[in-house]
């Protein structure tokens, strides 16, 4: 005589299945006994953007024009723009190495100075013109010269 082909594991798991496949059967009949008083429930947003459960009033619309509308990015209004040349003084300035310190004259805020960055020669308490740009790691005092 021969084994049976099933085995305990495969009879559990087809008893699993069934009742998986009855689950899913009581569910689907509740949905249907509820019928349309069910399912998703409809949201509405109002004038403030709150959702709310009441439909909005119709009178209360707006009406938009479609040539009113703007696409892509907003114009940007003409700002007055700042003189880029700034004054400050050198706290710190090592030739050997090539770079040094700038102090500026209006917000004492340090800026570092490169010897590429030169015009003319400077040396420490040198009162001093200068440009800024960004650096790596801030901003870079740049077109320095001696006034």
């Amino acid at each position: 005589m021969a084994k049976s082909q099933q085995s305990f594991n495969k009879i559990e798991k087809e008893k699993a299945r069934a009742k998986k496949r009855e689950e899913k059967q009581k569910k689907k009949e509740a949905r249907k006994s509820e019928g349309s008083k069910g399912g998703i429930p409809m949201a509405y947003v109002d004038a403030y953007g709150n959702l709310t459960d009441t439909p909005p009033d119709p009178n209360d619309k707006i009406e938009v024009d479609a040539e009113d509308i703007v696409l892509g990015v907003p114009k940007k209004e003409e700002a007055e723009e700042e003189d880029p040349v700034r004054k400050g003084k050198v706290s710190f300035f090592d030739n050997s190495k090539g770079f040094g310190f700038i102090i500026d004259a209006e917000n004492n805020e340090k800026y570092f100075c490169h010897i590429s960055g030169l015009i003319d020669k400077i040396a420490e308490n040198d009162k001093v013109e200068y440009e800024l740009e960004k650096g790596l790691k801030g901003m870079n005092a740049v077109k320095v010269k001696k006034i």
